[in-house]
């Protein structure tokens, strides 16, 4: 009866070791992110943004899953418990185009500002653009040679 519950008691020793370890080194392979999102042109946060992260597998592509923040006022959200390796954050927010970058996710803490930036008008094969190629040209007279 003794050497049954020595076993035991060893037997469950060693797995809370090991189960201790695997915390301990879940903590080190994760980060925590903290994003500032403000706008591009005037460095003002950005209110009730979402940022949206994913995780990216080994041929570049977007893995399955991934987690959506919101912004506070102050354009500010924080996540943690990011594994290490390759993270897809996207921004999107009402009256800016939307943002996308891939960051390597190294150190257990990071701070990741993002700028937003106001729409563009889009190309349209529609439009005259005969005038466009025109300025390109002067564009090029303007510029000065180059001297090598």
């Amino acid at each position: 009866m003794k050497k049954l519950s020595l076993r035991l008691a060893v037997k469950i020793t060693v797995l809370l070791g090991v189960a201790f370890v695997q915390g301990v080194r879940a903590q080190e392979d994760t980060a925590k992110l903290n994003f500032l999102v403000i706008r591009d042109y005037s460095g003002k946060p950005v209110r009730n943004a979402s940022v949206v992260m994913h995780p990216v597998k080994k041929n570049g592509k977007q893995g399955r899953g991934g987690f959506e923040l919101k912004t506070d006022a102050d354009g500010k959200a924080s996540f943690e418990g990011v594994p290490y390796g390759p993270l897809r954050v996207q921004v999107l927010a009402d009256g800016f185009q939307t943002f996308g970058d891939d960051y390597d996710i190294e150190r257990p803490a990071m701070e990741i500002t993002i700028k937003m930036k106001r729409p563009s008008g889009q190309y349209s094969v529609y439009e005259d653009h005969s005038n466009d190629k025109d300025k390109d040209k002067k564009d090029e007279k303007k510029q000065p040679p180059d001297p090598n």
